[in-house]
């Protein structure tokens, strides 16, 4: 770690921040004479990856910097009256919960804009696309910088509309009503979620959230405390996505250019799941408590439906996409970390944070391959992929197979991996939930919670077997090899397997993801006292 004075870490969180946005408006412009390379849509191209890799250098010295003996305090804060009639601040700052969050959000969009520089995604001009990541990335950054309830409700909406394009005019097939399904569903839930917020800046006279997580709800009755959790959760829950308010999801990943793909379940979801922990559990605990049993039966048939979904597309014969499959196996893990939070404990809202960065990281990393598989052979329908034509990737494309086969196991919570740590602390958590929730309820999610870590072995072992193996029934496949060797050709082309460009994008994720398997007390040990003082009613 470096010793960084605290107004040089005040300037580089509020470069995380702001930094993205100025970056979008100088895309836009004519790239100077000397900057344009081959063509403007390289030039623009390349300001992206400029942009993203200066914020993350910039949020890696933030990391190095912070006060790792004292995770629980807010530092780099910046704290500025803007609007005084209603208590409204400039208030940024980051902890052991934001502060990886932060890094994670910066690295993965530095990715995609690395991947995209080689591989854009074909649709209209590349400045729009450029200027609307950087625009993404600045309010996914500040969402999870803010402390002010109003300004946080702002930077949840930022994200919004830059992902409705990225999807509507880069995507794929179905793109339009996928992206109007995104925005309505996300709009609807954040108007009920703005309720909330304003209910309790009005009844407590603030929206700085370090003073109302400090009071722990002291100056809110119970029946508004029920009220706000309600309103604000129901917005929460959609962005998360919770079953059954995950509906939109499946098709906007489908939908969605590989970079989208990437850039939403990485971090987007990471929002909702994220507004619960500093706003809904330590602002309004009594609220909280009240709904921690439903929230926790959610997530557990989330977690089972997610699974079930997965598995369906996954059978032979079922046209199942592959895209899809991993969308819907977000809405199993982002579960654990819905049921790590409903516990209340510490082990299971640090197994929820920690699952968090794991789901980032490993389901980040499955789009970024997907997207490849798709481009290499046209189509993403696991039929075609296990078909006497399809990917067999192990033969033809020994290394992207490789990676497939890591995120995969990775996924499905494979000891010594990121996946791993956050599922087995939530179960956890629900083992012994916080006092006043029923034991025997918890107990019973627990046990649900854990059948569904083998239904997600199951498939994700499928879905390696089908695309990496090309598995077919041996009469099909004599019959593949007879027409091969008729028309002179091979029974197993080989493909482009993985190019450097792409190495260089998902070696971060494969790296970092045995890195936070083999050593978890990089991240605990940042989460951990920051969650003990949220729970503590911010007494560290």
């Amino acid at each position: 770690m470096i010793d960084i004075s605290e107004s040089v870490m005040q300037f580089l969180l509020a470069f995380i921040v702001v930094g993205p946005l100025i970056g979008a408006a100088a895309a836009l412009l004519p790239a100077p004479p000397g900057l344009r390379g081959s063509s403007p849509e390289q030039a623009v191209l390349r300001h992206g990856v400029t942009v993203t890799g200066a914020i993350l250098v910039a949020a890696v010295v933030l990391a190095l910097g912070f006060d790792h003996d004292s995770p629980s305090k807010m530092q780099a804060t910046t704290d500025i009256s803007w609007i005084p009639a209603l208590d409204v601040r400039i208030h940024f700052g980051v902890d052991g919960i934001s502060l990886p969050l932060v890094v994670l959000t910066a690295l993965l969009t530095f990715l995609c804009a690395l991947y995209s520089y080689f591989k854009m995604p074909s649709g209209p001009s590349p400045k729009a696309f450029v200027a609307l990541l950087l625009v993404l990335e600045s309010g996914t950054l500040a969402t999870f910088a803010v402390l002010d309830l109003l300004l946080f409700f702002l930077a949840f909406e930022v994200v919004l509309i830059p992902m409705y394009f990225l999807i509507a005019r880069w995507g794929g097939e179905e793109r339009q009503p996928a992206a109007w399904k995104f925005i309505l569903y996300t709009l609807l839930g954040s108007v009920v979620m703005l309720l909330g917020l304003l209910l309790i800046g009005l009844k407590t006279g603030t929206f700085d959230m370090v003073a109302l997580a400090t009071d722990n709800g002291r100056d809110l009755t119970t029946s508004v405390q029920v009220i706000a959790v309600l309103a604000i959760g129901i917005g929460l829950a959609v962005k998360t996505p919770m079953w059954p308010l995950h509906t939109w999801l499946p098709d906007a990943h489908t939908a969605a250019p590989t970079v989208g793909s990437v850039l939403l379940a990485g971090v987007l979801l990471k929002m909702g799941t994220y507004g619960f922990v500093r706003i809904v559990i330590p602002i309004a605990p009594d609220g909280m408590q009240i709904f921690a049993p439903y929230l926790a039966a959610f997530a557990v048939v989330g977690i089972i439906y997610g699974s079930l979904a997965c598995l369906a597309l996954a059978k032979q014969g079922a046209g199942g996409d592959l895209k899809r499959l991993i969308a819907y196996s977000s809405v199993g893990h982002m579960g654990f970390v819905l049921l790590g939070i409903a516990t209340m404990t510490p082990t299971g809202v640090n197994g929820a944070l920690f699952a968090n960065i794991a789901h980032g990281l490993i389901t980040g990393l499955l789009f970024f391959l997907v997207g490849a598989v798709k481009d290499r052979y046209g189509s993403s329908d696991l039929d075609t992929l296990a078909g006497a034509t399809g990917a067999a990737l192990y033969g033809r494309a020994p290394r992207l197979g490789a990676l497939l086969a890591f995120a995969a196991v990775a996924s499905l919570g494979l000891p010594g991996l990121a996946g791993f740590w956050g599922e087995m602390l939530a179960l956890f958590g629900a083992f012994d939930p916080a006092e006043g929730l029923s034991r025997p309820a918890f107990l019973t999610f627990m046990t649900i919670g854990a059948f569904g870590t083998l239904l997600t072995a199951a498939y994700l072992l499928v879905v390696v077997r089908r695309v990496c193996m090309g598995a077919l029934p041996a009469a099909r496949a004599a019959h593949a090899i007879e027409a091969a060797d008729e028309k002179g050709t091979a029974a197993a082309p080989k493909v482009a397997d993985v190019q450097a460009y792409e190495f260089a994008a998902w070696s971060p994720l494969v790296a970092l993801t045995v890195l936070a398997g083999l050593w978890p007390a990089v991240l605990l040990g940042l989460t951990n006292p920051a969650v003990q003082k949220l729970l503590a009613g911010g007494k560290s």
